[in-house]
């Protein structure tokens, strides 16, 4: 008897057939003679509503009451699922994230798990009913409640499954499973079987949506197989685990894009030690998360600073780094809104040649301009132009053949054409 913890996502439980729908799933999996423990999201969009709600009454509502607010959405889900698996004869109790013992640091809207008891879930999988636990909260070791972010009930999944030793977790969702790349922009994607943590880390670090990384770097530390599946059928999904059994010679797993981006420029910056630290101490101090980083090379005693931050944080970086740019001596604060990043990931790359080179004659097939470059063992990054994501997305996929049927791929109408010029420029890359 095999202890498995599913968890099913917002439109997976979107409304009130989609919830017994969930229940008859979760009561199959029980019939087969597993125990399982359910970690459930706000039903739809009732997140975003709270959250409006919120707005409607304080543009600044305290980070506490919006805990307590946004706490309530999953609390619905738990209580509605677990009356369905009791309407089916399935027996079921439900959780909140406290009292599933979940305890976090104390940070209202962003809070880490710092420890999962799960006595009590552990408890009412052992008298033969199914725990259902309310994903994305819990509580501090002053009784707070805490909301852990977003893909906050994807990262409680898999610290269940952690605390209660469950042989897989399984991430239901609104697609099949994880792709080569988004197939609603690649229609050609194809989806995997396998992947390594280290690799769905830095895609879904990149933009990928479909787990989020804190759930994949909770599942590698405690080495939690991750499944993840659609919600509407059956059919196996993706396993992210430490090994795979994927071919050794594949260079490239996927690729991902992240649209919420944007470029700062400091100009003119004086070429003397400190500076950089300077720069990016007082953003960190604003508690912004830098992403890609490029200094230009020294002339006449000065260079040029630029990185990227997400773009809902331009604004708030912008108001700490004007007063400090003028400090400083540089010349000029620059920014632009309208950029996206797009990301080759793999394991194999390291052992590979050319893919920096190929993913750069990709995005040339197209004329895309690269603003910035980012790399490490197993991912290459570029800034481009907003516009221009998806023509890169396909032209990258194209050139580096992820596709199931490349030949289906060269008749679609939504696969870029290469140019005899960008042939021959590419020409043995490969």
């Amino acid at each position: 008897m095999a202890v498995i913890v599913q968890k099913y996502g917002g439109t997976s439980v979107g409304n009130v057939e989609r919830i017994f729908n969930v229940a008859r799933r979760i009561s199959q999996t029980v019939s087969a003679g597993h125990r399982v423990a359910v970690v459930v999201s706000a039903m739809g969009h009732s997140t975003d509503e709270l959250i409006a709600l919120a707005k409607s009454i304080s543009a600044s509502p305290p980070e506490r009451e919006m805990a307590m607010l946004l706490a309530t959405g999953e609390q619905v889900t738990i209580a509605l699922l677990a009356m369905a698996l009791q309407e089916l004869g399935c027996p079921a109790v439900s959780f909140t994230g406290s009292q599933a013992g979940v305890l976090t640091d104390g940070v209202p809207l962003n809070a880490r798990i710092e420890q999962f008891s799960a006595l009590r879930v552990r408890e009412a999988l052992q008298a033969g009913r199914v725990a259902v636990v309310a994903g994305f909260q819990g509580a501090d070791a002053n009784a707070e409640i805490n909301t852990l972010g977003r893909g906050g009930s994807d990262t409680t999944a898999v610290a269940l499954a952690a605390a209660i030793d469950a042989e897989v977790c399984e991430i239901y969702t609104d697609v099949d499973g994880v792709f080569t790349a988004d197939p609603r922009v690649v229609p050609d994607a194809r989806k995997q079987q396998e992947i390594t943590y280290d690799e769905m880390l830095e895609m879904a670090s990149q933009g990928a949506k479909v787990l989020h990384p804190r759930a994949v770097e909770c599942g590698k530390e405690n080495n939690v197989v991750i499944h993840v599946r659609s919600s509407f059928h059956s059919e196996p999904g993706t396993l992210v685990k430490e090994e795979t059994g994927m071919e050794k010679g594949t260079a490239i797993s996927g690729i991902a894009w992240d649209e919420d981006q944007a470029k700062i420029a400091v100009v003119g910056v004086p070429d003397k030690p400190g500076i950089a630290a300077l720069i990016f101490g007082a953003i960190a101090q604003g508690g912004i998360s830098v992403d890609l980083i490029v200094q230009s090379i020294r002339r006449e005693g000065e260079n040029d600073i630029l990185f990227t931050v997400h773009a809902d944080d331009l604004d708030k970086a912008l108001l700490i780094l004007e007063p400090l740019t003028k400090a400083i001596g540089a010349k000029e604060l620059y920014h632009q809104r309208d950029v996206a990043k797009i990301s080759v990931v793999g394991a194999g790359m390291v052992h590979h040649s050319g893919v920096a080179a190929g993913m750069f004659c990709a995005l040339a097939s197209e004329e895309i301009n690269i603003e910035i470059i980012s790399t490490s063992e197993i991912r290459i990054s570029c800034l481009i132009e907003k516009s221009r994501v998806y023509d890169a997305a396909r032209a990258i996929h194209r050139f580096f053949k992820l596709a199931d049927d490349v030949a289906d791929l060269e008749k679609s109408n939504l696969a870029p054409s290469f140019t005899s010029r960008n042939n021959q420029v590419c020409r043995g890359i490969q």
